[in-house]
C-alpha cells in the first residue's frame, strides 16, 4: 500500500503540472499534503517535513544555483562565454564540439559538484548552440551525462565518497574502476543516445542566452577560461592537496575551507566581476545589475528545486524507502545487481540520488563479506542504481526543464531516458568488469 501511494503521489504530480498546467511549486505542496495524509502521517508532521524539506535542499542549493547563476551571466554577457566557444570550435571543429562538450563535462565532473557544473556548464551549451545552429538539448546532453556520471560514480562526490567508507573499498581502485564504468555509460548516453534528440528544437531558457558581440569587445582567452573555470582549478587544487597535508592540521583546514562549494562559488563570483567587469571598465552599476537580472532569472528554479525537497523529505519521513528496502532484500540475487536494484526502486520513488546510494549501502554492506563480492564494484553498482530514471521528484529533472524550456513530457523523453541509460550501462559495465577482478 505505501508504495501504491506513492506511485499515486507521483502521478498526480505529473497530471497537475502536465495537465492542469499548476505551478509546480503549488503542485508539490498540494501533492505532498495529500500523500502524508494517505501516509497516515500526524497533520503537524506533514506541514514539519514540507518545511524541513524546503530548508535542508535549498539551504544546500541556494548559494551554488544563485552564485553559478551570477557567474554564468557574467560569462555570457561579456563575451566569455562565446570566446570559449569559438576556441572549442577552432580546436576540434564544428563536427566534434559535441564530443568535446563531453570531455569538457567529464573533467570538469571529476573534482566539480554536480549542481555547479550544471549552472556553470548550461551558458556554454547554450552559446555553442548558438554558434552552430545546433539544437541545445542536443548539444547539452552529452555534456550533462558526463556531469550525471561523475557524481554517482566516482569519488570525491559525497554518495561514492560514503559508499567506498561504508563497504571498506579502495578509494583509488573505485575511481580507476570508474572511469573504466564511466567511459562507455558517457557514450551512449551522450553523443550516441543524442543522435535521435535534433528534434527537439525549442528555443533554451533566456536565462544565459545573449547576443554575440564583435570580436574587439570580449575578453581573451585566458581571462575567460579562468574566470569560468575557477572553481574547477580550486576545486582539483584542494582535493590533490587534501592528499598531501596531514589531518588535523592547519595546512588541512585551509585546503578544505577553500574546496568548500560556497567559498568556491564566492571566489569565483568575485573574481569574474573583476576579470570579466571591472578590469575591463565596466560600470559597477552595470555588473550589479547582471546580478540583480541573474537572481530574478533563477527565482522560478528555486522555488521548484524547494518544492522537489518538500516531497523528497515527506517521502523520507513516512519510511517509504525503508519499506521498499526491506522488502527487496528477501530477494536471492547477485550482491551488484541487488544493490544497484534497491539503489534505483529508492531512486524512482524518493528522487534523491545520494539518499538513494546511502540508504542502499546500509541493506547491502553486510553481504560482501558472506559473498564475496568486489566491494569497490559495489560502490560502482549502487551508485549507477542511485541514478535510474530521475523523474518529477528529482531536483536535476526540474532543472533540465527550466534551463532548457522543454516539457515535462519532453523532458522525460530527453533527460530521464539519458539518466536510464547511464544506469543501466553502468550495472552492465560493473557485471562484465566483476568476471576480470
Amino acid at each position: 500500500m505505501p508504495l501504491l501511494i506513492v506511485i499515486g503521489a507521483i502521478l498526480l504530480l505529473v497530471i497537475l503540472v502536465a495537465w492542469f498546467k499548476l505551478n509546480t511549486f503549488l503542485s508539490f505542496l498540494i501533492v505532498s499534503l495529500l500523500m502524508g495524509l494517505a501516509l497516515g502521517m500526524d497533520i503537524s508532521a506533514i506541514t514539519q517535513s514540507i518545511q524541513t524539506g524546503i530548508g535542508k535542499t535549498l539551504g544546500s542549493l541556494i548559494v551554488v544555483i544563485v552564485a553559478g547563476s551570477m557567474l554564468g551571466k557574467l560569462v555570457a554577457e561579456s563575451g566569455a562565454g562565446q570566446r570559449i566557444a569559438g576556441g572549442l570550435m577552432k580546436l576540434l571543429g564544428p563536427k566534434y564540439v559535441q564530443w568535446s562538450l563531453m570531455i569538457t563535462g567529464f573533467v570538469v565532473g571529476i573534482p566539480l559538484f554536480y549542481n555547479i557544473g550544471f549552472v556553470l556548464m548550461v551558458p556554454l551549451i547554450f552559446m555553442v548552440a548558438g554558434r552552430t545552429g545546433l539544437p541545445a538539448v542536443y548539444l547539452g546532453i552529452p555534456m550533462l551525462a558526463s556531469l550525471s556520471v561523475t557524481h554517482g560514480y566516482l569519488p570525491p562526490h559525497p554518495s561514492p565518497t560514503a559508499l567506498v567508507q561504508t563497504f571498506h573499498a579502495s578509494m583509488g581502485l573505485t575511481l580507476l574502476y570508474g572511469i573504466l564504468v564511466a567511459i562507455p555509460a558517457i557514450i551512449l548516453a551522450g553523443p550516441v543516445f543524442s543522435r535521435f534528440l535534433k528534434g527537439y528544437t525549442n528555443p533554451p531558457s533566456q536565462i544565459f542566452t545573449t547576443k554575440e558581440l564583435p570580436e574587439n569587445d570580449i575578453p581573451g582567452m585566458g581571462a575567460s577560461l579562468f574566470a569560468a573555470m575557477l572553481p574547477v582549478l580550486l576545486l582539483a587544487f584542494t582535493a590533490v592537496a587534501k592528499l598531501w597535508i596531514p589531518e588535523n592540521t592547519f595546512g588541512y583546514k585551509v585546503a578544505s575551507w577553500l574546496g568548500d562549494p560556497l567559498i568556491v562559488m564566492l571566489l569565483a563570483v568575485l573574481n569574474g566581476m573583476y576579470l570579466l567587469g571591472l578590469r575591463r571598465k565596466t560600470p559597477m552599476k552595470k555588473v550589479m545589475g547582471l546580478m540583480d537580472e541573474a537572481v530574478k532569472d533563477v527565482a522560478v528554479i528555486i522555488l521548484v528545486i524547494g518544492g522537489s525537497g518538500a516531497l523528497t523529505q515527506l517521502l523520507n519521513d513516512s519510511k517509504v524507502s525503508s519499506y521498499i528496502a526491506d522488502s527487496l532484500q528477501q530477494l536471492h540475487l547477485h550482491p551488484l545487481v541487488l544493490a544497484w536494484g534497491i539503489a534505483a526502486i529508492i531512486r524512482v520513488c524518493i528522487g534523491s540520488a545520494t539518499v538513494a546510494g546511502l540508504t542502499t549501502a546500509a541493506i547491502v554492506a553486510p553481504l560482501i563479506p558472506a559473498s564475496g563480492v568486489n566491494p569497490n564494484l559495489m560502490v560502482l553498482a549502487t551508485g549507477a542504481g542511485s541514478l535510474m530514471f530521475s523523474h518529477v521528484n528529482d531536483a536535476g529533472f526540474w532543472m533540465f526543464k527550466e534551463y532548457f524550456n522543454l516539457t515535462v513530457k519532453d523532458t522525460i523523453k530527453t533527460w530521464s531516458v539519458m539518466e536510464t541509460i547511464v544506469s543501466v550501462t553502468g550495472l552492465a559495465g560493473t557485471l562484465l568488469l566483476s568476471l576480470f577482478v
